[in-house]
């Protein structure tokens, strides 16, 4: 199924390729339009993963610089009958995590410095599990697909907006396309939130607290880094709001916020863990992660 919607999303956003070729060079620029696309489209599947960890700045660890960490991914893997993913993180006050790779064999999980100055280890292997739950999902793949396609479409409607739209006679949009153009971006938002549904969350969410075992582990940690996240910007995310569906918390502010908004809100997932623990309390925080 995940097959499928990839391949649905991918027709998708090449033919707002094309509209966006159409727009700056009529019939030549909708053929150049194509052959960029499936350019991307090749790219974004070999390659996106590496392109998203390079656009945060993302190092990777290992056994030797990040004993601890690289442990507690290896024991949650091996939980989770997964293959051990790369590790990452980014430098970055803001709590948050991310995965992506186009399948087990290929997957990374990358967290934020903020995370581990803000969670406890209980809370950090909730975030961990729930990121291995979508690489167990194989959601990593559209999701990363996504994000670059994504990104790349802005960047094309952004030199059409610059260069003033097309002045082929031929093409029959005119004024009309360029104005389009200039609405690609917000369009392509939709397309991503369309395309990371509200369930995945939820998804991730149960796969995660299947593989610790304690889901009120991952409800702890959701609740911190979605108070924290309120409060501190991820300057990375604010430039690049087409990858906003990629975190486990929604990492943006203001007002494109809730027009990526891909994700359900922390009260309903929060509310749904504490059912899967038949209500317990949260654990009680002994501090950050260290």
């Amino acid at each position: 199924m995940n097959t499928l919607r990839t391949a649905v999303l991918m027709a998708a956003l090449t033919a707002l390729f094309l509209a966006v070729g159409g727009a700056i060079g009529g019939a030549q620029g909708m053929m150049i339009a194509l052959a960029f696309a499936c350019a991307t489209n090749l790219f974004a599947y070999w390659n996106s993963d590496k392109v998203l960890l390079s656009m945060y700045g993302a190092r990777p660890v290992d056994a030797q610089s990040a004993p601890d960490l690289y442990r507690l991914v290896a024991q949650l893997a091996a939980k989770a009958g997964l293959p051990m993913p790369r590790v990452y993180i980014t430098d970055n006050p803001q709590p948050n995590a991310f995965a992506t790779g186009r399948s087990p064999e290929h997957a990374a999980v990358c967290i934020t410095s903020g995370l581990l100055a803000q969670v406890n280890q209980e809370e950090l292997a909730g975030v961990l599990a729930h990121e291995l739950g979508h690489v167990k999902h194989r959601d990593t793949l559209t999701m990363t697909i996504t994000a670059v396609m994504a990104g790349a479409i802005s960047m094309l409607a952004n030199m059409a907006f610059f260069m003033g739209g097309s002045r082929d006679r031929n093409n029959p949009l005119g004024f009309v396309g360029m104005l389009l153009v200039m609405l690609l971006a917000p369009i392509t938002a939709m397309l991503v939130q369309a395309a990371i549904s509200r369930s995945r969350e939820f998804e991730a969410d149960k796969a995660g607290a299947e593989i610790t075992g304690r889901p009120m582990w991952l409800a702890s940690a959701l609740s911190q880094i979605e108070t924290a996240a309120q409060r501190i910007d991820n300057y990375p995310a604010d430039a690049n709001p087409a990858t906003a569906h990629m975190f486990i918390i929604n990492p943006l502010h203001g007002g494109l916020s809730g027009l990526f908004a891909s994700h359900p809100s922390t009260e309903e997932r929060i509310a749904r863990l504490r059912a899967m623990a038949d209500g317990a309390a949260v654990p009680v925080r002994k501090g950050p992660w260290g």
